[in-house]
């Protein structure tokens, strides 16, 4: 099923900014309220809140960890793969020499 999923109602806080690039990063509930000092409710409230700013619903064929790393990704930027050092695959060596992304050309 194709979803519609809204560039950002308004900005995210520090603190969800913070929460989605962990989730970005894979990590559980349980492990982002270890690293943040907050307790799991508030992670998940803070996901859950997260979800809404870019209108993403949960339903029996949604996964919303998934669709909001995406979101998030796409409004913030993949500095998720930046912190894993994950190259970007669609880098390729230009004329000069330098390496350049073939997915963003100006």
């Amino acid at each position: 099923m194709a979803r519609d999923i809204t560039i950002a109602t308004r900005e995210l806080s520090p603190f969800e900014q913070l929460v989605l690039q962990l989730l970005c990063e894979g990590k559980s509930n349980a492990s982002i309220a270890g690293e943040t000092a907050h307790s799991e409710k508030v992670i998940e409230n803070t996901v859950s809140r997260s979800a809404q700013v870019f209108g993403i619903k949960s339903d029996a064929e949604t996964n919303l960890r998934v669709l909001l790393a995406l979101a998030f990704r796409t409004h913030y930027g993949d500095k998720a793969f930046d912190a894993l050092e994950v190259a970007c695959a669609h880098h390729e060596i230009g004329p000069d020499g330098k390496s350049y992304c073939n997915r963003h050309v100006d």
